[in-house]
């Protein structure tokens, strides 16, 4: 196995460890990195430490990227975490990458992405598509602490990729001219190789573009230009610019699957970077909360502090319950690459739309908390403006939510007709954060197939809920709700027109969109709750409490009006909130021990 300090030599040793279900270890590896990332982080409260969010801000004022907090993921490898396990790296299962990248986001968002999650973003598109050379090439350049940068966007087109113009024209060698210009890619300046979306026919639709992974080394110097940096509102540090090429010749090695199967390459890709992203942004919203709990304890108003305001309280408890379903959701959407890569289009969609909606949405009720503290760009609520102006990063770009509500949209009327109410639940692992999965098979993410099993377990789960104390009435009566949700979802979807089902549909078809995001939800929350009180190793999430309070959020989202929950629900969140704070752990579903 690759850690952080091993030699180079180690590449060789990984791509001959045993994976796949069974393989021993993977819970411990996965605890592991976690730990030593968190350690050599350190802690970012403290202002003698060289990555606390003092000098994370500095780098900030300074449209920089942490030059300490790079040199410490240097040291880390973390290059390698983008790498299969069989391509000489370490990952090995998504929701651990996501577990790994949100001790960075936690931190620095900007240093998340501008590190390394965009070379992760490249990557799949070959570790989906490419040929043993091409892998094995990206995957040296990654573990030896290169960038790939990916270039999807024109800004002409925005998320209408299709109709993009850049080109790689053939070429008499048989390899490819480059022609054109990409614009908004994180580190275009400072990668080593591009993954280029390409035209490369002019006729329309779909088969009509590829990809391209080009490496910087040997490109001909006067036929291309890196376009000049763009001051962003969030995310500061990252280096945002473009490229454009004039005729510059490519080899055809350069080619990524086959010609003209640049869309299919891309959304299968999408899948798996639209399930992942969003979860590494809990830790951004983790330390938002842990800011705002700081100063309720520590901020007297009225002769008492701000935890004892009533509003106050259950804002922060609202806060770490909302943290809990956007993990649930992740969690799920994650495993179920592994688990069911043929249904994993609509949940990495419903993740990457939902996710950063509710964690936005957080930290506006935090801020509300916060008061006028949250302006303030420095000092000991600083990074809390930081975190709030780089969120909002996250629902932009090629995976943006309207993008993603069109993908889900076109499947609505096919899982009404084919599968709701009548598929067979998700498997128990799904909904399990520490057991065992197999390999990723990029091989086997299609584009759509009719089938979910996520809304399935919602379903079932109307007749497997226990109804003995208040806090398990109150679940049980949530999921009926959900459940009768699903069902006017099912009726509203079977009667779209034909417009209505595809990118083009009406307002009230992305509504329903936004509807069914909502139900796989309260469906991965469920799961998580229901496994953990089979299991009982984690007594917090195996207790109804949270789950009551997690749907009855989601309920009143979809404009329901819920019964109140018992008074015990309330305290029993309040009590976990306080006690991780004390206790310095996570607020998500790992309840993972942190430096600070």
């Amino acid at each position: 196995m690759l850690i952080g300090t091993e030699p180079q030599g180690a590449h060789t040793a990984a791509t001959t460890a045993p994976a796949g279900r069974g393989a021993p270890g993977q819970e411990a590896r996965a605890a592991d990195r976690v730990a030593e990332l968190d350690r050599r982080l350190g802690d970012p409260t403290d202002e003698t430490n060289e990555l606390s969010y003092a000098r994370l801000l500095e780098a900030d004022e300074a449209g920089e990227l942490s030059t300490a907090g790079e040199r410490a993921l240097d040291e880390l490898r973390l290059g390698a975490d983008f790498v299969p396990r069989a391509d000489g790296g370490r990952l090995e299962r998504l929701d651990t990458l996501v577990r790994v990248m949100r001790q960075v986001f936690r931190r620095d968002v900007a240093l998340g992405l501008g590190y390394g999650v965009t070379s992760f973003m490249a990557g799949v598109n070959v570790w989906t598509a490419g040929d043993a050379a091409q892998r094995e090439r990206l995957a040296r350049i990654l573990t030896d602490g290169g960038k790939v940068s990916v270039a999807y966007h024109e800004l002409a087109h925005g998320n209408d990729f299709v109709r993009n113009e850049f080109e790689a024209r053939p070429a008499q060698d048989g390899g490819y001219l480059l022609k054109g210009a990409k614009q908004v890619i994180n580190n275009a300046a400072r990668a080593d190789a591009w993954v280029l979306f390409s035209r490369t026919s002019p006729a329309p639709g779909s088969r009509s573009h590829s990809v391209l992974l080009v490496e910087r080394e040997g490109l001909d110097t006067d036929t291309w230009q890196v376009l000049p940096r763009y001051d962003a509102v969030g995310v500061r540090g990252c280096r945002l610019s473009g490229l454009r090429f004039d005729n510059t010749p490519v080899p055809a090695s350069a080619l990524v699957g086959e010609v003209g199967q640049g869309v299919e390459t891309a959304l299968r890709a999408f899948q798996i970077t639209r399930a992942a992203l969003p979860g590494m942004a809990v830790g951004a919203t983790d330390t938002a909360l842990r800011t705002v709990v700081r100063f309720a304890l520590g901020r007297r108003l009225y002769r008492k502090s701000v935890m004892d305001i009533p509003h106050a309280r259950a804002t922060l408890s609202g806060a770490f319950t909302d943290l809990l379903t956007c993990d649930s959701l992740s969690l799920a959407a994650t495993r179920a690459v592994h688990l069911l890569p043929e249904q994993t289009s609509v949940f990495a969609a419903a993740t990457k739309y939902l996710v950063p909606k509710l964690l936005t949405d957080t930290m506006h009720d935090l801020s509300i908390v916060l008061g006028a503290r949250f302006y303030i760009r420095d000092g000991e609520h600083g990074i809390f403006q930081k975190h709030l102006r780089d969120m909002p990063v996250l629902s932009l770009g090629h995976a943006g939510s309207a993008a993603c509500q069109a993908t889900i949209i076109p499947q609505l009327s096919r899982l009404a007709r084919r599968s709701w109410f009548t598929d067979e639940p998700a498997p128990a692992e799904l909904f399990r954060p520490r057991s065992d999965l197999p390999e990723i098979p990029f091989d086997a993410l299609t584009l759509a197939s009719g089938r979910d099993a996520l809304s399935a377990s919602l379903v079932a789960s109307a007749d497997e809920l226990p109804a003995g104390t208040p806090e398990e009435r109150a679940v049980h009566a949530l999921a009926v709700t959900m459940t009768d949700e699903l069902r006017r979802l099912q009726e509203a979807s079977r009667a779209l027109a034909p417009q209505d089902r595809t990118a083009l549909a009406s307002p009230a078809t992305f509504a329903l969109a936004d509807r069914y995001t909502v139900l796989l939800a309260a469906a991965s929350a469920i799961g998580v709750w229901q496994q953990a009180s089979h299991e009982g190793g984690d007594t917090f999430l195996a207790d109804p409490a949270w789950l009551a309070a997690a749907l009855h959020r989601l309920a009143r989202r979809l404009g329901r009006r819920p019964a109140d929950l018992p008074a015990s629900v309330d305290a029993r969140v309040h009590e976990e909130v306080l006690r991780r704070f004390h206790g310095r752990s996570s607020y998500d579903l790992y309840d993972t021990p942190l430096t600070g």
